[in-house]
């Protein structure tokens, strides 16, 4: 495992190894970014979408937060971190395509199915306000597969589905898909034998890539 003494260690390979080599990358980056693609992932240690897509720093734009959902649209006075980064991404960067990026045994979506486990309402509190996005999805999903062993695979596929629907009540990315501006993509990456499915449009189903 590693510890803060190691991220420091890392940070000096790091300055004296890829950033000392690609000098010239750095400094253009120094200048600005330009990416095209925002994928929205999890925030779990395990699924790092730099290097599941193999990309260098500058070449996306990403979202991590918990079970990769992104909130519905709402204007009311709060702190909205996931809409104010999807905001800047599409009306500033001007990406091209959204990638929603769900994943296998997803802390989230257990959550979302067996609760958060603590009997303290406070311990939890932003947990479980912000799983409760997924609360229609999963009544929908045990309704039809409660039973089945693979109702979480099933529910983080939903997860996706979700938040690509939520993110079309957004206006700005609604006014860009509708104007062939801007597309949405869904995956789902199992980190059990590092796959990766993709959401095909017409059949709302997961095909593995």
């Amino acid at each position: 495992m590693i510890d803060f003494q190691k991220l420091i260690m890392g940070y000096q390979r790091f300055r004296s190894g890829d950033w000392t080599d690609q000098h010239d990358r750095w400094e253009h980056l120094s200048k600005g970014q330009n990416p095209k693609v925002l994928v929205i992932a999890c925030s779990d240690s395990r699924v790092d979408p730099a290097q599941i897509f193999d990309t260098n720093p500058g070449e996306i734009f990403v979202i991590r937060v918990v079970g990769a959902l992104v909130p519905p649209y709402e204007r009311e006075l709060g702190h909205h971190g996931v809409s104010a980064a999807l905001e800047y991404a599409v009306t500033k960067l001007e990406v091209s395509d959204i990638l929603v990026m769900g994943h296998g045994a997803c802390g989230g979506i257990k959550a979302s199915l067996e609760g958060t486990g603590s009997e303290d309402e406070d311990d939890d509190f932003f947990i479980k306000s912000w799983i409760s996005l997924l609360d229609d999805a999963r009544d929908r999903v045990v309704a039809e597969h409660g039973h089945e062993s693979d109702v979480a695979c099933r529910l983080e596929h939903e997860g996706v589905r979700t938040s690509i629907a939520n993110l079309r009540s957004f206006p700005f990315v609604r006014d860009r898909e509708a104007a062939g501006k801007l597309d949405l993509h869904g995956a789902w990456f199992a980190i059990e034998n590092g796959s990766l499915h993709l959401l095909e449009p017409k059949s709302s189903e997961f095909i593995r890539l």
